[in-house]
């Protein structure tokens, strides 16, 4: 009999299968169109040739693909070889079937919205115009709202939306070395997607599921060196997707956990490209820049500049996600000594790593002075 579990190991191989397949022929499509990144075309970009984009399409369609079909096996095939868990819930498909629909339809504008920069670099009110649309539908009509235990529509809207945009800019803004966003997605979703099915969070958890697996497909081009970038489509979606995952799976359980710190498992499960955003946020204010531009000032760039190659920058990035991930799920089942150890764990790790990095860089830099 067939339960959840090998459920999403399903959608994860059948979306991995579709990015592995999707990627390279979007590949030569974006050849064909002449749609590439190209090197040193502006000032936060180093890598050495041009790229072809189109890899967030590839991403994209992937795991819309993993989900329609998901729907239709669901629909079509019959359900005795499934354990009673499984077909218990699979009527419940017809009650977030409209809900579904609209998340799918938000992820598109996402996708839209990133395509459409990286053909026409549009202007940040206008980008973050169109992100807000994109988070509108799946708050609105999507279904996905963050409570933190607030009860008014209004408050938990404006949250929910905030959520999206931090994520659409904090996974923009970590797309900056080959492999480095689509890793640390990956990882993110996994974590996601665990948390989501322990809480019985079904079909929250089989989109996660789909999305981990589209975009471990694409990454096996996109690490270095990469042959296809994602561009801002790719990095989009997976702000849109990582968000609605982490909103929509319910990690607070009363019959698992003694309080009600698992709400923080998503802010530390997605450390890395927060903690990311915010530094470099604060330096760029500190340089009188503007926040939205590039720079060269992320975590991968800074481990750079402690002499590491790219791809070592890259892997110890995602050692730190697994590590803060790992650190921090025992929150769904743990009382306040767990929750206390797991937190202060986590913040040990991400003020152990910015400690070396800032005394490693000074030092570097006084002595080229010298």
């Amino acid at each position: 009999m067939m339960g959840w579990w090998q459920i999403y190991l399903i959608v994860v191989f059948m979306a991995l299968a579709l990015g592995l397949a999707l990627t390279p022929l979007f590949q030569k499509l974006a050849e064909k169109l002449k749609f590439y990144d190209k090197p040193l075309e502006q000032a936060h970009k180093s890598h050495q040739k041009v790229t072809p984009l189109l890899g967030g399409l590839a991403i994209f369609i992937a795991w819309l693909v993993t989900i329609s079909l998901g729907i239709c096996a669901a629909r079509l095939i019959d359900h005795t070889h499934f354990s009673n868990i499984v077909t218990s819930n699979l009527p419940g498909m017809s009650a977030v079937s409209w809900k579904l629909f609209f998340i799918c339809l938000g992820a598109l504008v996402a996708v839209l919205v990133g395509l459409y920069d990286d053909c026409f670099s549009m202007s940040a009110k206008a980008k973050l115009l169109g992100q807000i649309a994109a988070a509108a539908i799946a708050v609105t009509w999507g279904g996905v709202r963050i409570t933190v235990f607030f009860n008014d529509p209004v408050i938990t809207w404006m949250i929910s939306v905030f959520w999206y945009l931090l994520l659409f800019n904090a996974i923009n803004f970590f797309d900056n070395m080959d492999g480095l966003a689509a890793g640390t997605a990956a990882i993110a979703l996994s974590f996601f997607t665990i948390a989501a099915a322990l809480s019985q969070q079904y079909f929250v958890a089989a989109i996660g599921a789909a999305a981990a697996g589209a975009v471990v497909g694409f990454w096996f081009y996109n690490h270095s060196p990469a042959s296809i970038f994602m561009g801002d489509s790719g990095s989009h979606f997976l702000g849109y997707i990582l968000a609605t995952v982490s909103a929509g799976a319910t990690f607070y359980n009363p019959e698992m956990a003694l309080t009600r710190f698992p709400v923080l498992i998503p802010l530390f499960v997605l450390a890395i490209p927060l903690f990311d955003t915010a530094a470099v946020v604060v330096i760029r204010l500190y340089n009188h820049k503007p926040i939205y531009v590039g720079d060269n000032n992320h975590i991968s760039h800074r481990f750079l500049h402690m002499g590491m190659t790219r791809r070592e920058s890259v892997f110890l990035v995602h050692l730190l996600e697994i590590m803060i991930g790992l650190s921090v799920l025992p929150l769904m089942w743990g009382d306040e000594k767990t929750t206390a150890v797991s937190i202060i764990q986590a913040c040990v790790i991400l003020l152990f790593v910015s400690s070396i990095q800032y005394y490693v860089i000074m030092r570097k830099q006084v002595s080229d002075r010298h």
